[in-house]
């Protein structure tokens, strides 16, 4: 292992390293980065039925349609204050209904117009799966047209079967704005191999021209989520790694994405030792209202989250009829934390209609399915339940000898949401062992001891072993062990099957920060960085390798 180890170290530094732009001094080049404006024209009126809550009027997809408008204004007043800020770029899905309204389309043009006009910044736009569809309201050509002024104008090279071009961003950068979108499909990426080579040559062209080049698209190059590709796979690029080590190699250090509606932020390492780093971007107009804002050098590119503070109330009540007094003095208070509680309140609302297996990650076909269902249906009627007093699920808890931690969370659907928040705003801090992860794995116990414990125990355990095949349960499963004294079958079947839940929302372990964070700039790329890259890779790869052969052996010895 040794020698092909130094082997490869061997060829990485006769590798020719790629064509650098001349150094220009230690100046900075700061940029803002959005996505997913989700532009909704405001309404008359408010309308909505969910229950008799503060956000009453909040919907599925927990997205602040009648306030977006006002939201977008905000960011933009922001960036025209921010002197440093040189440009902007958008990652797609400009407007919510774009393939069927265009209006929404012309009204956020407007505003970027109205932007440009106004401060002599330049906005660069890329469309996404909300924005263009064959046969729509807004085709290709339609999208290029309405956003002209916003990259399009600016163009050195174009895809003509695409939205994709280039453009210089200023002195030293060039922006790749690469269509990932399939105009026939609603949420599917449509990178196809040729785009891939498109975008792959026009980053060789870049170093050709003394430029670094920065990509953006609306699909996710990387995985943001545990098995992103399994649970969300029309959000992320098919063939993502290898697409991923190909943009690496050709020299692209980041790639500006959207899509997902999550900030998270990940790296990935190409066999020849190349880095590229796949920042993704919350959507504007859902909580936590937030942006990147990037400051660049040639030796490092530092980036945190901007957030959307306040909007004008008094000109959204004057476009929307019906906010409460309350509403808008919550608006006005803290709109952060208004956005939060509107999200919370919309993500129940849509779970609680499609808590299902396949929302697990589960194969409604498997064997095991039913037992999830039966766990599934349980959970759903509990997560209503308050935590404390009367038919609360302490006191259920207490029938079975579990013990709840104290909480101020109301109910599991508070904790469940809370979860999902974390999710969208990054920065996933919930630990093994942390509260939250604690109070929800004993509310599981208490369900799986109510429910499962007539269950076969071999059949529980065959089914827990197969929904652990690759291992995402392993943390879980240690904690409930170490939280409960020792586990029952009933208790193992239902921490695996929850358990995709928790490394959806809670876990962030991938070693890259997602909101604030340096990352090395464009210059530090030689051979020898190339090589301590590979090293890091490969000390990965076989830590993976040792951990699954351990549980090879542990399953042969144990018979």
């Amino acid at each position: 292992m040794k020698k092909y180890i130094s082997a490869v170290l061997s060829v990485l530094l006769l590798l020719p390293s790629l064509i650098l732009p001349a150094a220009a001094g230690d100046e900075t080049h700061c940029f803002a980065a959005a996505s997913d404006l989700h532009y909704n024209q405001p309404r008359e009126k408010l309308a909505g039925e969910i229950d008799d809550s503060l956000y009453w009027y909040a919907n599925r997809r927990a997205a602040m349609e009648d306030e977006s408008g006002f939201i977008i204004d905000e960011f933009l007043r922001q960036c025209a204050e921010d002197d440093a800020v040189e440009f902007v770029l958008i990652a797609g899905d400009m407007a919510d209904n774009g393939r069927r309204i265009l209006r929404e389309h012309l009204d956020v043009a407007e505003k970027f117009r109205r932007f440009e006009r106004e401060t002599g910044k330049q906005i660069y736009v890329i469309d996404g799966n909300h924005d263009v569809g064959t046969g729509s309201v807004c085709d290709l050509q339609d999208f290029k047209r309405i956003y002209a002024e916003f990259g399009y104008d600016r163009a050195l090279a174009a895809d003509g079967e695409s939205c994709s071009y280039t453009a210089d961003l200023n002195e030293k950068y060039r922006l790749i704005a690469l269509d990932s979108c399939d105009p026939a499909k609603s949420t599917e990426d449509g990178l196809t191999l040729s785009r891939v080579n498109w975008a792959v040559a026009q980053a060789k062209q870049a170093y050709a021209d003394g430029k670094y080049p920065i990509l953006m698209m609306h699909h996710n190059l990387l995985d943001h989520l545990p098995l992103q590709r399994v649970f969300s796979h029309d959000f992320i690029v098919r063939n993502h790694l290898a697409t991923a080590a190909r943009f690496a190699d050709a020299g692209i250090r980041m790639v500006i994405t959207g899509h997902e509606h999550c900030s998270d932020a990940v790296g990935y390492i190409s066999p020849l030792g190349n880095r590229i780093y796949d920042f993704a971007v919350t959507s504007l107009t859902m909580y936590p209202l937030q942006y990147r804002y990037f400051s660049l050098t040639d030796d490092e590119i530092a980036y945190e989250p901007r957030t959307v503070s306040r909007i004008d109330t008094g000109a959204l009540t004057e476009a929307t009829d019906g906010y409460s007094e309350r509403q808008i003095a919550l608006m006005n208070e803290d709109m952060n934390a208004y956005a939060k509680g509107f999200l919370k309140k919309g993500v129940e609302y849509r779970l609680s209609l499609s808590l299902t297996p396949q929302k697990l990650g589960i194969d409604e076909n498997a064997f095991y399915a039913g037992l999830v269902m039966k766990l599934v249906e349980k959970l759903t009627a509990l997560l209503n339940a308050p935590y404390y007093g009367d038919d609360s699920v302490s006191s259920l808890a207490a029938k079975y000898g579990i013990e709840l931690p104290q909480t101020e969370y109301e109910t599991p659907w508070d904790l469940a949401t809370e979860l999902v928040s974390w999710h969208y705003a990054g920065e996933e801090h919930f630990e093994p062992g942390g509260d939250e992860v604690t109070l929800l794995l004993k509310t599981v116990a208490v369900i799986a001891r109510a429910e499962l414990s007539s269950e076969d125990a071999s059949s529980l355990l065959t089914a827990a072993d197969a929904l652990n095949a690759d291992g995402r349960a392993d943390a879980p499963l240690a904690e409930a062990r170490k939280l409960l004294g020792g586990i029952s079958p009933a208790e193992y079947f239902a921490v695996a099957a929850i358990s995709p839940l928790l490394y959806e929302f809670a876990f962030d372990a991938d070693g890259v920060n997602d909101n604030r964070g340096t990352i090395p700039g464009y210059a530090g790329c030689g051979a020898a960085q190339r090589a301590e890259n590979v090293v890091e890779a490969l000390a990965a790869l076989f830590a993976r390798i040792a951990k699954y052969l351990s549980v090879i052996l542990s399953v042969i010895a144990g018979g």
